[in-house]
């Protein structure tokens, strides 16, 4: 497996590099800026990226907009972010695009195999979220009580939708059409409480409030 690494701390990213290769990953690329790594991305492309969420020159926000960038360039490409705090502008819009995406806080990192396991995760198609990044994003009401209303089939909607998966792979799985998906979805939406005006996030405050509940 092939994989891009953007950190700005020497001594972190040179951690990530002998790790990941000591599990027989290729780190094609060992970064510390954002312009850096979409010009490698379109160079090498890699399997999976790392990607640091505070990055040069200002060190707010640089990687997380790169990730979204990456995405929109290479639809579906999977990214794992890494980050000391949450960061709250363009996470939501990063993780409503579906799976192949992960939101970790550093400190986990320290925990190798939970790390090796959203890394892999990610590349599978699924996503990894910290409990703690769950916990602030969903900033509205909690809606993990509202799981309770839950049918049978749409918790298990919303368990694929969590996995990241699309609507007609889902489908697939539970032997049903994809009209019929999308008629789970918005009974999902709506016990939810989740209204139109959130269409743009709808799905990932959803998978939000089921991983808040699952943890």
């Amino acid at each position: 497996m092939r994989v891009v690494i953007v950190e700005d701390d020497a001594l972190l990213r040179e951690g990530l590099v002998l790790l990941l290769r000591s599990e027989g990953f290729e780190v094609v690329a060992a970064l510390e800026n954002a312009v850096d790594f979409l010009a490698v991305l379109g160079a090498e492309r890699p399997d999976v990226a790392v990607v640091d969420v505070r990055l040069p020159p200002t060190f707010r926000d640089e990687g997380l907009r790169a990730a979204v960038e990456a995405r929109r360039r290479y639809p579906g490409f999977p990214v794992l972010m890494l980050s000391a705090h949450v960061e709250h502008s363009y996470a939501t819009e990063l993780l409503s695009e579906g799976g192949k995406v992960g939101y970790l806080l550093k400190e986990r990192v320290g925990k190798v195999e939970n790390f090796l396991d959203s890394l892999r995760r990610v590349v599978e198609g699924g996503t990894a979220i910290d409990p703690e990044v769950i916990a602030q994003l969903l900033t509205q009401q909690k809606k993990g009580d509202a799981l309770g209303n839950l049918s049978k089939r749409e918790l298990e909607v919303l368990g694929l939708m969590a996995e990241g998966y699309d609507n007609s792979t889902i489908g697939g799985m539970l032997f049903v059409t994809e009209t019929s998906v999308s008629k789970h979805i918005r009974s999902i939406f709506a016990k939810l409480g989740l209204q139109q005006s959130e269409s743009g996030h709808r799905r990932v405050l959803a998978v939000l409030a089921y991983l808040q509940e699952a943890h």
